[in-house]
């Protein structure tokens, strides 16, 4: 891995933050800067190109829009269309519009899926704790 050198110009409060981070840690004020810039900056070359901006951008979103993220969800009837394309289709074979329908369906549930994933890890980057974890 190629790395580069960066002088930042932080606020006292954010040195003194990842200072007391990295002491906790043990480890090396640089590491722990670079772990949050990892974690803050998604790595969305695995994203859908369409989705790769919006991935990027809610970095920037407040707290309250990224909680509304990660709780919503399709709509009802989506969610019961999904189910029933996905049931017919284990019974019968598919029309093209229904075959249509199922992909487009899918894509949407994949897209918020996405969605919902960074909305949790950047809340539980903010927080400092996770979020989804069992207990």
């Amino acid at each position: 891995m190629v790395t580069q050198s960066v002088t930042l110009h932080l606020p006292e409060k954010v040195m003194r933050r990842a200072r007391e981070a990295a002491d906790a840690l043990q480890h090396p004020l640089e590491d722990v800067l670079t772990a949050l810039l990892n974690a803050a900056l998604p790595d969305v070359d695995d994203a859908p190109p369409e989705m790769r901006a919006e991935l990027a951008e809610m970095t920037w979103l407040n707290s309250s829009t990224l909680w509304e993220i990660a709780r919503s969800s399709m709509s009802g009837s989506q969610q019961e269309k999904l189910a029933y394309l996905s049931d017919i289709q284990t019974q019968r074979p598919l029309t093209q519009a229904e075959q249509a329908q199922l992909e487009t369906l899918r894509c949407e549930y994949g897209r918020a899926t996405l969605r919902k994933a960074r909305a949790y890890a950047l809340l539980s980057l903010r927080s400092g704790k996770p979020l989804l974890t069992e207990n």
